[in-house]
């Protein structure tokens, strides 16, 4: 009977502990996203930028870091939610933001669902393979689709109404980096609350052990195909956002670089983690920003050398690494 107290006990414990890295969590995305709109007011179209690009790296995180997925190809669920946003816009006339940013949900997680089922058609390489062949059919098909999504010259024409009739979409960016910042926060906590469920778990369950998850009698291609469906959800919500606050979408939403980099900030934060996806994209791309501004021709070596010190120093990744080191002195260990 002692052993089942002492049992609750801990269990009540990690809860707790849990609970309030959360609410620390959640309270320094606030203060950070406060700190950003007051320190760079000029700047608020690259930061607005930024969540766009974590909404497509959270959503990266939830088939790679939670269900062990490896994909090259995830911006053509970020590209499917900027040109379904984009289209309703220019071309239907319908310019309510909201309604976009349902768009861009919707085409996202279709694209997430139909990625799934080629997907789980292949594992290892060769399904890193198929990653890569979906993001280049999804560009050249926008390509070819021109008429629609104006192909090579981009999709013009998107003009946002104002958010309940009074907050207009500015070229100062102020009404679309606090849009941004809300959809971040309830996407967001919604995704906390997604992980530790049953569901959550069960994916965290294939990521280790697949073959236990079977003999449980759960379907993991079931399981990775909702997750995709749900991760598509999320990157369309970040390429409607991206689409809003820049009015135009090119096929550089579609690009295989986009989803290589996506990767990156990913690997660079720490996979498996919502607040690591947050950490690597914020830090990755404020970091590009700042060399290329230096130093334009050599830019790249930069973030090179940056990448390579992270794997080799910190291999959990930025977030990952300063989370184990604060475990460990909290529990006393050298």
């Amino acid at each position: 009977m002692a052993v089942d107290v002492s049992s609750r006990d801990k269990g009540a414990m990690r809860r707790r502990r849990s609970l309030m890295r959360d609410v620390v969590g959640f309270g320094v995305i606030v203060l950070a996203a406060a700190i950003g709109y007051f320190a760079f007011p000029d700047n608020l179209a690259l930061l607005t930028r930024i969540i766009a690009v974590a909404l497509l790296v959270l959503s990266l995180d939830l088939v790679t870091g939670y269900c062990g997925v490896a994909t090259l190809g995830h911006a053509a669920l970020f590209g499917s939610g900027a040109y379904a946003a984009g289209i309703l816009s220019a071309h239907y006339g319908i310019n309510d933001p909201l309604l976009m940013t349902l768009a861009g949900l919707v085409g996202g997680a279709l694209a997430g669902l139909l990625s799934g089922l080629v997907m789980l058609r292949a594992h290892g390489l060769p399904q890193l393979v198929l990653s890569i062949a979906l993001i280049h059919l999804f560009h050249e098909l926008a390509n070819k689709m021109s008429s629609f999504t104006g192909g090579s010259d981009g999709l013009s024409g998107i003009a946002p109404d104002p958010i309940f009739g009074r907050f207009e979409f500015d070229l100062f960016g102020n009404t679309a980096y606090v849009f941004a910042v809300v959809m971040l926060l309830v996407v967001f906590v919604l995704l906390r609350i997604l992980v530790r469920s049953p569901f959550g778990m069960l994916c965290r369950g294939l990521k280790e052990d697949p073959l236990r998850i079977r003999a449980m009698g759960a379907s993991p291609k079931r399981a990775i195909v909702k997750m995709y469906g749900i991760s598509g959800a999320v990157a369309g919500l970040g390429g409607a956002l991206n689409a809003i606050s820049t009015q135009v979408v090119g096929l550089d939403t579609l690009s295989f670089t986009q989803s290589a980099e996506a990767l990156v900030m990913l690997a660079l934060g720490g996979t498996g983690s919502l607040f690591g996806a947050l950490a690597g994209t914020v830090a990755f791309m404020m970091f590009q920003d700042y060399v290329s501004s230096v130093n334009p021709f050599h830019w790249l070596t930069m973030v090179g050398a940056l990448l390579i010190a992270v794997v080799l120093f910190a291999p959990k990744g930025i977030y990952g690494t300063v989370a184990a080191l604060l475990e460990k002195r909290r529990e006393g260990r050298p």
